[in-house]
């Protein structure tokens, strides 16, 4: 937790000195997505049924906010989140710092985990590039047991490989993913994604989601 707290300081600094010389421009975009299911962190969480999003973001000097919302999973519902961050790149290195609160307002439910129920998640989110690689931190900050995720990544053309595995308080719910995607074009994408871990669902996962961008 120390080393998640130090790194996120330094990169905030780095960004406030960014921050300064850039030119702020404002931008409202949107778009909207259909997948073939809602694929999350290895997870089916429509439980193989279609799932359809959409989102709205502001943005001006790398600061950003929006909401994003879907059709939801198959036992807590529709999902709105709400988010906001910060946007950089130093010496190469981009940085990307946000706070996100998943939200189920259709359901009693909420977010389920190692069978407590929270009525919504918040996260902070801390994203770092280099080239084609990429390593993001996700912080459990409310809702939930205490647990990080962590995903590291490299792109090469239309080709995209995921590494994504959690580190929680509760051993037991511990898992790690590995995820295939590649881009059609700009729309059209498909990704494979296989649990590793013996304990969860070993089915080899599929999707296709096909997405556009609104005009505003």
């Amino acid at each position: 937790m120390k080393t998640m707290k130090t790194l996120i300081a330094a990169s905030v600094a780095a960004a406030s000195m960014t921050m300064i010389a850039a030119p702020a421009s404002a931008e409202l975009s949107a778009s909207a997505s259909v997948a073939s299911m809602y694929l999350w962190r290895g997870f089916d969480l429509s439980n193989g049924a279609p799932a359809v999003s959409g989102d709205l973001t502001y943005s001006t000097g790398g600061f950003y906010a929006g909401i994003w919302g879907s059709s939801g999973d198959d036992s807590a519902g529709q999902e709105v989140d709400y988010y906001a961050g910060f946007a950089t790149e130093v010496g190469g290195v981009s940085i990307d710092l946000s706070v996100w609160n998943y939200v189920y307002p259709g359901s009693s439910a909420g977010f389920v985990d190692n069978g407590d129920t929270y009525l919504d998640l918040s996260e902070v989110i801390l994203g770092l590039g280099f080239g084609g690689v990429s390593f993001t931190i996700y912080d459990n900050v409310a809702g939930a047991s205490s647990y990080n995720y962590y995903t590291l990544g490299y792109g090469v053309g239309s080709l995209s490989f995921t590494l994504g595995g959690t580190d929680s308080d509760n051993e037991d719910s511990n898992y790690s993913h590995f995820d295939v995607s590649y881009a059609y074009n700009d729309s059209l994408s498909f990704t494979f994604s296989q649990m590793i871990d013996e304990d969860n669902d070993d089915d080899l996962k599929f999707v296709v989601s096909y997405s556009l961008p609104i005009s505003m």
